[in-house]
């Protein structure tokens, strides 16, 4: 199954000002393996420009590079993968536009969800919030035993994400997941990419 290791969301925000793409590269130096484009208050240009810089950054350090819901600019920026949600546009019909190479994640809270999510093609399925969160206040929150009987069922990769942290991840690693998505837990931090070597001490 396909290893996502250290998966970063950006968040413009919680950087506070201080420089997005040295931010982002931190995290790459300190061995993130996959970065997802995932910024909420972003115009399009915006969105698309970032694109493009964070392909050629995740490029540069061979991590797993991935846009969250915009499908046209995963495709634009010629990312390695696009994440929907459950009211985004249909797993199935993403699998049916872009290229057949391109990795369609999908996020899920439940046991059907993530069938659905299966059965319609998905690569991986995002599954969370695992735990308390602030980066997602509508989020729903996903029980271990929840998480456990979804990698029952299902056997394609989890990345698991929400409220992850150092002292609570020894939780999801009993359950056979093959991501960790963090956000404020390392970008939060001053020194990011010291924060992922603790992070990558702690996963392996």
């Amino acid at each position: 199954m396909k290893d996502y290791g250290l998966y970063i969301v950006t968040d413009s925000k919680i950087l506070d000002g201080r420089d997005f793409y040295k931010c982002i590269e931190d995290s790459l130096r300190g061995g993130t393996k996959t970065v997802q484009l995932r910024e909420k208050y972003a115009t399009g240009a915006e969105f698309l420009q970032k694109a493009i810089k964070l392909r050629a950054l995740t490029k540069k350090y061979n991590a797993m590079f991935i846009v969250n819901d915009r499908v046209d600019i995963a495709m634009m920026s010629n990312a390695d993968g696009v994440h929907v949600g459950q009211s985004d546009i249909p797993v199935s019909y993403v699998k049916s536009i872009v290229d057949e190479n391109m990795i369609v994640g999908v996020s899920v809270s439940n046991i059907e969800e993530a069938k659905i999510a299966k059965a319609d093609g998905a690569d991986y399925i995002g599954v969370g919030a695992m735990f308390n969160t602030s980066t997602k206040l509508d989020a729903k929150s996903v029980s271990i035993e929840t998480l456990k009987n979804i990698r029952a069922e299902i056997d394609i990769p989890i990345v698991t994400i929400g409220g992850l942290q150092l002292d609570n991840i020894d939780l999801l690693k009993k359950c056979d997941v093959q991501g960790y998505a963090v956000i404020s837990a390392i970008l939060g931090k001053d020194d990011i990419e010291s924060e992922c070597a603790k992070w990558l001490y702690k996963i392996k």
